[in-house]
This record gives C-alpha cells, sequence and structure tokens, in this order.
C-alpha cells in the first residue's frame, strides 16, 4: 500500500473549541473561526501562547472535532466520517511534526520514523529504505540505531521530522518544529519541508514564533484569544 498523499481543501465555518475543566471552568481556545486553506498552501500561524494556536492545528489535522461549526475536507463535513475514515485520513495524508516530539523510547530513530510506515502497511524492506534515506535528509546519518535518550534535543526534533515525511503526506502540519534547533540545522529542515512542499504539491501550516521561519511561508495567520486577527498573503 503506498497511502493517499494528496493535499485536502480544507474549511472551517464558524469554528468554536471549548475545553471544560469542569465546575464552571471552561477554556474558549477558538472562537469563531472562518478559515479556507486551499490544496498546496504555505501558511505560518503566529500568536501568544495560548491564543489557540495548537487548537486550530489539531482541528485541521483531525486530531479534534469542534465543540461548535464545521470543518470540511475536500467539501464533505469531518463529522460525517466516522472514527476510522478519520484515523486513515490522518495516516495517509497527514504529517504531524509535534513540539513535543513523542518518540518512543524503546525504539531506535529508523523504527520510530518507521512506526507510520508499518501502520499504514508498507513491506519491511520499503520501510526500512524510506526511513534511512529522510534520517540522512534531516542529517542524521549514522545515528539510524541511536534510541532517543541517546539524542540531543535537536536530533530528537529532526527523527520527528522524519517520521512525519515517512508516508508521503499531503498536508503537513508543524507546531514550532525548529524550536530546538541551530540556525544551521533550522535551515536545513526548513529547505527539506519546503522540498517536500513543491516536488509533492503538499500543503504546509507552521506554527512558530521564529520571524526568518515565517517569512518562508506566503500566507500569514494571526491569531489573538482564539481569534484570527490577521490573514496576509504575499504577492
Amino acid at each position: 500500500m503506498s497511502g493517499d498523499g494528496r493535499p485536502p481543501r480544507i474549511e472551517l465555518r464558524g469554528v468554536e473549541r471549548i475545553y471544560d475543566r469542569g465546575a464552571a471552568d471552561e477554556v474558549r481556545a477558538l472562537r469563531g473561526i472562518d478559515l479556507t486553506v486551499g490544496p498546496g498552501e504555505t501558511v505560518s500561524i503566529e500568536g501568544p501562547s495560548g491564543c489557540g494556536k495548537t487548537s486550530l492545528l489539531n482541528l485541521i489535522g483531525l486530531l479534534d472535532t469542534p465543540t461548535r461549526g464545521e470543518v470540511r475536507w475536500d467539501d464533505r463535513p469531518v463529522g460525517e466520517r466516522t472514527d476510522r475514515e478519520r484515523a486513515r485520513l490522518r495516516l495517509e495524508r497527514v504529517g504531524f511534526i509535534f513540539q513535543r516530539f513523542y518518540l518512543l523510547p524503546t525504539l531506535t530513530a529508523r523504527e520510530n520514523v518507521e512506526l507510520p510506515m508499518r501502520a499504514l502497511g508498507l513491506g519491511r524492506g520499503e520501510r526500512r529504505d524510506r526511513a534511512t534515506a529522510l534520517l540522512t535528509e534531516v542529517g542524521l546519518r549514522g545515528r539510524e540505531r541511536a534510541f532517543p535518550h541517546q539524542l540531543s534535543g535537536g536530533e530528537e526534533q529532526r527523527v520527528a521530522v522524519a517520521r512525519a515525511l515517512g508516508n508521503r503526506p499531503g498536508l503537513l502540519l508543524a507546531d514550532e518544529p525548529t524550536g530546538e534547533l541551530d540556525l544551521a540545522n533550522t535551515e536545513a529542515i526548513l529547505t527539506l519541508l519546503e522540498k517536500v512542499r513543491a516536488d509533492r504539491g503538499a500543503s504546509l501550516l507552521v506554527v512558530t514564533h521564529n520571524p526568518s521561519v515565517a517569512r518562508r511561508a506566503r500566507r500569514h495567520l494571526a491569531i489573538q484569544d482564539g481569534r484570527i486577527v490577521g490573514d496576509v498573503r504575499e504577492a
């Protein structure tokens, strides 16, 4: 199996996300979000901590569902899809690069990269070859057998980037993808993500506090208090 790496058309209409912490304590993470992201777009998402950036990524990437409003993928409401269908879409078409790396400590770097490919049903040889090539691309040649505790924070982040690219997704969602990297490695990772986007026509959404990272995008969203307060497309 090779998956379905087409970039989706994503629409959010009147989306709110409220987290209920009990005892009348609720957090309104998103408030009335209207947003359309077309296939192949590159978007930076900026705003202060706690403004709803990660909540927005989670809804777009089908990790969460809205409290109110509607999220649509390819003109079909996500709420009409079963849990299994949403899981399959995530596996085949979305690559996540989390701020916290979420590497499994008992697996090597290569085995961590292979995990999504195994879930998709790729054969052992193809998984190994693809994971080794991706680790080389992110500058970790020779570190394939290292376990997470043997890696620096920057190396763990690069493993996470390689893992996100394993199933050749059409949508890449990155939450502070260069936060643990030095300048040289930041440049290398951004160049790789841009190459993936250009080669495959993938969409790329990046949450970042780094102005140099944000400048790489052609579209810039600003979020404050759960609302989109700026949406600028470069010519």
